[in-house]
Formats: C-alpha cells, structure tokens, sequence
C-alpha cells in the first residue's frame, strides 16, 4: 500500500512538472490544503504514526526514540502546513487568472528565505 501511495505521489509530481502553470498552481493549492490535501493527510498519518509508536514504546516494544523522532516530525510537518496554507489563497487565485498576453513579463520577485529557530 506504501509503495502504491509513493509511486501515485511520483507520478503527481511528474504530471505537476508538464502542467501549465495557472494548473500546476490549481493542482499545488490542492495538494498543500491542510484538510483534504496530500499534505494534510501525510501530517495526519505521521501524527498517527506517533499515536501508534507511543503506546508501542511504552509496552516495551519500540525504543522511546521512534516515539519521539515521529512526534517532532509530526510537529513540524504541522508548522509546514500551516506556514504553506497562508498562501493557498494565492495559488488558487493564480490558477484562475486567465491567460494574457502582456507585452512585458512582470519583473520577478526576490527570494526570501525564512529560518525557524
């Protein structure tokens, strides 16, 4: 079943490179929505995947350290959804803007990198 999610996954991805972009920008949106996205579900499972390996390190049968490293990734892919579905907003309304012709492309924005301590 994990290799099935994992190959649809890839093939996603591969699909989301040959898309136009207002599509490849609808199909982003959807996949980083937090409630019914790919995302959202990945960080549901890993949450549940801590759930699970909890109780499982407290009866002894997985270290405390599988407990805890599926927690903090739990806790950071939720951080990651949240700071992602600020802009899903964007990328749906770039999505739906309708194909121009502009004259002159518009000037690229800056990148901005952002540290989380």
């Amino acid at each position: 079943m994990a290799e099935l999610a994992g190959d649809l996954v890839g093939q996603l991805a591969d699909h989301l490179s040959q898309l136009p972009p207002p599509q490849a920008a609808q199909v982003i949106a959807r996949v980083l929505d937090p409630d019914t996205g790919v995302l959202g579900g990945i960080t549901h499972l890993v949450a549940t995947g801590s759930v699970f390996a909890k109780d499982q390190a407290e009866r002894g049968v997985l270290p405390a350290e599988v407990w805890l490293a599926l927690g903090r990734a739990s806790n950071e892919l939720h951080e990651i959804t949240l700071d992602l579905d600020e802009h899903k907003t964007t990328l749906q309304h770039v999505g739906t803007q309708p194909a121009t012709t502009a004259a002159k492309p518009p000037a690229p924005a800056p990148l901005v990198v952002r540290r989380h301590r």
